[in-house]
């Protein structure tokens, strides 16, 4: 198995990133532990990584047959790769893929593009595991500084400043009702630190 790709490796360092590093990548381990558990997924199936970065699924499954999808170039991807819009029409037909794969993607588009996103990955795959940061959580994940989500785009961009991140990017995560809504028909999963729900996971088998 490669090195998972490090979530806090361009972020700014500091004494946050140096605790959030190694947590980020045993709760990525921990989650892709049950992965091929909820999903049923199988030796010879093919995947489809929307939004996949520059490794994605890849960096804990590097076996699997898997298509990245990206909006930007990526040249280093080791594996097939598209680019394309995930929120527009995708260059893949009806359930080309066993299972479509999607992680902390989500949260960073328009909320008016997210249907649109999430009828396109159920469209190109008969199972999907979609993997997003819960609102309910206090500490935001990507900037990581308390409560920066609760607060109004206002008030949250001069706060985000003051996080790991560096530029302002509207990020808005998700409640428990608004993925159930965008996927209906998945089992749903919620990840807990500490009791509170730090991420949600929506899942079709597809068995």
């Amino acid at each position: 198995m490669s090195r998972p790709h490090d979530v806090y490796g361009t972020a700014r360092r500091g004494w946050r990133t140096r605790l959030a590093s190694p947590l980020a990548a045993r709760t990525r381990a921990a989650r892709h532990e049950r992965f091929f558990v909820l999903t049923g997924l199988r030796p010879g199936m093919r995947v489809v990584d929307l939004g996949c970065g520059p490794l994605g699924l890849r960096g804990l499954a590097p076996d699997l047959d898997v298509t990245g999808v990206d909006r930007l170039p990526k040249p280093g991807y080791p594996g097939p790769f598209v680019q394309a819009d995930v929120t527009e029409r995708l260059p893949f037909v009806d359930g080309e893929f066993d299972l479509a794969y999607s992680s902390s993607l989500v949260e960073h588009l328009p909320r008016a593009a997210r249907p649109g996103f999430a009828g396109e990955l159920r469209r190109v795959a008969r199972g999907w595991y979609v993997q997003t940061p819960a609102f309910s959580f206090p500490i935001e994940p990507h900037a990581l500084l308390p409560f920066a989500h609760w607060l109004p785009p206002r008030l949250r961009r001069a706060y985000w400043r003051l996080g790991v991140v560096g530029g302002w990017e509207q990020i808005d995560l998700l409640r428990r009702r608004e993925v159930t809504a965008l996927f209906p028909g998945g089992e749903f999963h919620a990840a807990r630190v500490l009791g509170i729900a730090k991420s949600w996971i929506t899942v079709k088998p597809v068995d």
